[in-house]
């Protein structure tokens, strides 16, 4: 990504995903609290036509590569970099939802069964075992067919991902279920809960772990995080397992100001941006040292072979100096 890519981005899909939204908006501008410090009335703009934003607080503005660049504190380099490893609905190449009114169709709903989708699910560290979370899902937008891995929110619409594209289809909402050991439950009875951000951390959780029992609360968007914290109220228990950058920090700062009981594990990933990064490089390390392990045991099976031959010459030197004897 370059800069002219970054900032053909909506700056209002950025602030979304970092957790900002506006207190005011019509057809030109929307307002919102600044981003970079408390304040209590708006003197942060978006300008919609152009794309550029103008801090009155400081008397600073520009473009979505100038902003990034203050609010990471980095360098046209470090944001770029930053960028990249995202995925903004507005720099999707591969699909392109219209909105407001989306010219799609879901086609078909089933069970897990493209190979396509199983080696996709396989490269991101996830098996068999998570399957009954998810949902191979059909769907037309402008006359183009496609397939997508299925996660439901509980508005009865769909995260979707595949190996070049992410999105969703119908109403965008927050995903809670319940899980006991292997099994998704219906009834949510749980006291405690694990928070993600997105629904592939959820999935590798649940790879991860044998006997959890609880509530997983997935946010699909920190824009969604006032409906998460609603949400929130009600566990005794609530462990984070946010992403490790910039607005996962904010979103678990958030979190645990309102909740002081609540517990981050990111501490658990944190040379990793998130759960699934961490999983996946957790794999590649299991196999790249099993054939290690491998090479360590033929010496040891050669030595013992060695020692129960020596064990035999020796034995017949034995006798045969006995017979000399």
């Amino acid at each position: 990504m370059n800069c002219k890519q970054l900032n053909s981005i909506r700056l209002e899909e950025v602030l979304a995903f970092l957790g900002h939204l506006p207190t005011r908006q019509n057809e030109k501008e929307a307002w919102y609290l600044s981003p970079f410090g408390a304040e209590k009335q708006a003197s942060f703009k978006v300008g919609r036509p152009n794309n550029v934003w103008h801090l009155f607080s400081e008397g600073i503005g520009g473009t979505t590569t100038d902003f990034m660049r203050k609010y990471l504190n980095t360098s046209v380099k470090g944001v770029l970099e930053w960028a990249s490893n995202q995925n903004f609905s507005s720099f999707q190449p591969q699909i392109k939802v219209p909105k407001p009114n989306p010219t799609y169709r879901i086609d078909r709903i089933s069970d897990i069964q493209n190979s396509n989708l199983m080696q996709y699910l396989h490269e991101r560290g996830l098996s068999a075992k998570i399957y009954p979370l998810i949902k191979e899902i059909w769907f037309t937008i402008e006359n183009k067919q496609f397939y997508a891995v299925g996660f439901r929110n509980r508005s009865e619409g769909w995260e979707l991902r595949n190996a070049f594209y992410k999105g969703a289809l119908n109403t965008k909402d927050i995903s809670v279920f319940s899980f006991q050991g292997d099994s998704p439950m219906n009834e949510r009875t749980a006291t405690r809960v694990a928070v993600f951000e997105g629904f592939i951390d959820a999935l590798s959780f649940v790879q991860m772990q044998k006997d959890f029992k609880g509530d997983l609360l997935v946010l699909n968007s920190i824009a969604l995080l006032k409906k998460a914290m609603e949400e929130l109220a009600r566990y005794p228990e609530i462990n984070l397992f946010l992403d490790n950058d910039n607005a996962g920090k904010k979103c678990r700062d958030t979190i645990m100001e309102a909740f002081p009981h609540a517990r981050d594990f990111s501490h658990i990933y944190a040379a990793h941006k998130d759960l699934n990064q961490y999983l996946v490089e957790k794999i590649q390390r299991q196999a790249l040292s099993a054939p290690k392990a491998g090479n360590i045991q033929q010496p040891e099976r050669g030595c013992a072979e060695q020692q129960d031959e020596c064990r035999e010459e020796t034995n017949r030197i034995k006798k045969g100096v006995r017979r000399r004897m």
